[in-house]
């Protein structure tokens, strides 16, 4: 075995753990669509033939959390129990209170610079130069494969394809200025009684080579698909699903840290969310800046406080500038206050959680995403030119 290889993985939006996430974001933008001070915490659980919606909701917003969920299931493709789980024949149980008044206390501010953090906890956020968009390369493809498999399933050009995938993709960076693409896993939920020969072959020549060629990447990789030679019983019949089971996928693919928080679910006010968000923005910008090749940020709160407990960050011996001169930087042109956050990136701007839940928060060219601006860039660079 090599010694140099990192290996990521993700997984579609058919998985059992995806189909909650998705709908307890949908029911977030739902809520944040009538009230966008809502306060939501929505907790969804799988299994066959059933959803369950619990969590804490401070909301003027009417939900119609049945129909909601429904309509998330029917979207991903799940029409039918054979498939995984039938969006018109499932039963659905709500079970959603009111938020606890001892953590409103705690966010309930007239000013946005005065607002404590929904809850403790530790945030992280990261960036790299080694792809376009500031990500890690294995989980960029490995994100990748899953999203093009779906969508070509949902136009119907992927023959017998269901909705429940995984990709795993492991790079070798013995030559880390010229990563090697080493093994590719893909596992496909589809039809009974197909050629799986047929199969095969269309995930490796019409997914896999060409969604390494993308990324300018070697084709003579080894190639994993379904290693059990059959998946056909999947989605939540085939395992439960839960909300925040999939946070390195979410992420960084295991190339940074991860400060346990999920994101799908929680409003702007839940630090699990919004300072990840903001970690990650701060990172790129960073990098993007010439600051360091690779640049994590870490930030901690207390329940109830606006400046954040701690500040820190981790530039991998990749760094170009002193660790004090990166800290004035953070410090200068970054606020870590949660209630500045959510008015800096707009998080109660009409923003679409729901996509986010799959193929990733963090490097989307596909979504308009404020955190993923690079707008302090010139700053930075302006900055650090001077001193």
């Amino acid at each position: 075995m090599k010694s140099n290889l990192l290996t990521s993985e993700a997984v579609s939006e058919g998985h059992p753990d995806k189909v909650c996430d998705q709908i307890a974001d949908a029911l977030l933008d739902a809520a944040l669509k009538e009230d966008s001070n809502s306060h939501t915490a929505f907790e969804v659980f799988a299994t066959t033939e059933y959803i369950l919606i619990g969590g804490e909701v401070t909301t003027k917003a009417k939900i119609d959390y049945e129909n909601i969920a429904r309509n998330v299931l029917r979207n991903i493709g799940y029409v039918s129990p054979t498939l995984g789980i039938g969006a018109d024949t499932c039963q659905i149980d709500v079970r959603v209170k009111e938020q606890s008044p001892d953590i409103a206390r705690g966010v309930e501010r007239t000013h946005p610079e005065e607002m404590g953090a929904g809850d403790q906890g530790i945030m992280f956020g990261y960036a790299t130069n080694e792809t376009e968009g500031y990500m890690p390369l294995p989980i960029s493809i490995a994100q990748k494969l899953v999203r093009v498999a779906s969508e070509y399933r949902k136009k119907g050009l992927f023959p017998h394809a269901r909705p429940d995938m995984k990709s795993q993709v492991t790079i070798d960076y013995e030559d880390p200025k010229k990563p090697k693409l080493y093994k590719v896993l893909m596992s496909c939920q589809h039809d009974p009684d197909i050629s799986v020969e047929e199969f095969r072959s269309y995930l490796v020549e019409n997914i896999m080579k060409p969604v390494a060629r993308s990324f300018h990447m070697n084709e003579d990789f080894e190639i994993y698909i379904n290693p059990t030679g059959r998946f056909v019983i999947g989605g939540p019949m085939g395992d439960t699903g839960l909300t925040g089971r999939k946070l390195i996928v979410d992420t960084y693919g295991g190339a940074s840290r991860h400060g346990g928080g999920a994101f799908s679910g929680k409003d702007p006010s839940k630090v699990d969310r919004s300072a990840s968000y903001y970690a990650r923005y701060i990172a790129k910008n960073l990098v993007a800046a010439g600051v360091a090749d690779r640049l994590e940020v870490q930030l901690s709160y207390a329940i109830g406080r606006a400046e954040p407990m701690s500040i820190g960050f981790s530039t991998f011996h990749t760094s170009h500038y002193d660790d004090a001169l990166i800290l004035e930087a953070i410090e200068k042109f970054f606020d870590c206050r949660p209630g500045m956050i959510i008015k800096e990136l707009g998080l109660r701007d009409g923003i679409l959680y729901q996509p986010t839940a799959i193929y990733g928060a963090f490097g989307r060219p596909d979504l308009n995403l404020p955190w993923e601006r690079l707008d302090k860039v010139t700053k930075i660079t302006d900055f650090l030119s001077k001193k």
